[in-house]
């Protein structure tokens, strides 16, 4: 018994009980699992979830009403960008100030389970940053947190703004460079370990708008990524915008023949890729999206390596309920799944 007891498998005992409790509540209320909790893995929690989420899908998913914290973040996630407070300078060019801070922070990242995660701003993915290219830049970057901290953006700027020098806890940093290329970029946490500092939830999504506006559009933001709850670098929940099963939840409302624009990224740790799945329909896909006259791909699946971004366009034909999810079986059925519907 000694060789078998760890505090990995304390941790582990722990997460899966909570993950299954979670599960069998959220998919199918009333079922539930036949294996007693502290004898459950990463591997039984995915049949268990596996099984009872086929069950639900069979006689049409119910996940119940409850409208939780993690919930509220990922509908905000969806639709919130972040413009920044608007100036002009003498010249006419156009100043944007953001202001953003590091700390720890809980959040919810399905129901019933908190992640000890270091957030932007509070959320995880951090706050969707937006401009045009062009745009002067001033980010205020406050590391409110006990553990050094930067922001790198993707993007062309000069070397001193890119992120690679550690703000230390109590101190701020102001970046200022000019938005450029158009395009869908990234930012996130530059400080070693990476993989820690990127995977607790130090990331957001960028968007630099071309100067010649895209077509009108209904737009969304999605960041694909994982959480390790054992911390044993390998991944227990997957979610879009850090929630599992949001969108099953609350499927993403759009309306039928009505241009729908999505910038989605990766920042999924201690997985190689990540995938975007359409059901019934197919969708134009731009890599990075720097140029809206660019032949973009006709597909219905990407995948996208960590940091990978792009930007999809879709037109749903009829009414209907559309799901979406990761072509990776166990991403979709440990919480990256959704259904857009189109009215």
């Amino acid at each position: 018994m000694k060789n078998n007891i760890s505090r990995r498998n304390v941790l582990k005992w722990g997460a899966a009980s909570t993950f299954a409790l979670v599960g069998s509540t959220l998919l199918n209320p009333g079922t539930w699992f036949q294996k007693p909790a502290q004898a459950m893995d990463k591997h039984d929690v995915h049949n268990a979830l596996k099984n009872d989420l086929h069950a639900g899908m069979k006689h049409g998913y119910d996940p119940g009403t409850d409208v939780t914290e993690g919930l509220k973040m990922a509908r905000n996630a969806l639709t919130q960008f972040d413009y920044g407070k608007v100036s002009k300078m003498t010249d006419g060019k156009t100043v944007r100030e953001f202001e953003i801070k590091a700390r720890e922070h809980e959040v919810e990242i399905a129901k019933g389970i908190k992640f000890p995660g270091w957030a932007y701003n509070g959320t995880i993915p951090g706050p969707t940053l937006r401009c045009t290219e062009g745009d002067l830049l001033r980010i205020k970057f406050l590391n409110q947190s006990s553990h050094p901290h930067s922001i790198h953006f993707h993007g062309i700027h000069p070397t001193n703004m890119d992120g690679l020098e550690a703000i230390l806890p109590g101190e701020s940093f102001t970046y200022e460079f000019e938005a450029k290329p158009a395009g869908m970029q990234l930012y996130h946490c530059h400080v070693a370990p990476l993989a820690r500092h990127i995977h607790k939830g130090l990331y957001g999504n960028f968007i630099i708008d071309p100067v010649k506006p895209r077509p009108t559009a209904k737009e969304f933001s999605m960041v694909m990524n994982g959480f390790d709850l054992d911390l044993d670098g390998e991944n227990e929940v997957y979610t879009v915008n850090g929630y599992a099963f949001a969108y099953l939840q609350e499927p993403i409302k759009v309306k039928a023949g009505e241009l729908v624009r999505i910038y989605v990224s990766n920042f999924t740790e201690f997985d190689p890729i990540n995938s975007f799945h359409l059901h019934a329909n197919f969708f134009n896909y731009y890599a990075t999206g720097a140029d809206p006259e660019a032949r973009p791909s006709y597909t219905d699946t990407i995948m996208q390596c960590q940091g990978e971004r792009g930007i999809l366009e879709i037109v749903f034909p009829k009414p209907g309920r559309y799901m979406f999810h990761a072509h990776q079986s166990e991403f979709a059925e440990l919480g990256w799944m959704g259904f857009f519907l189109a009215e």
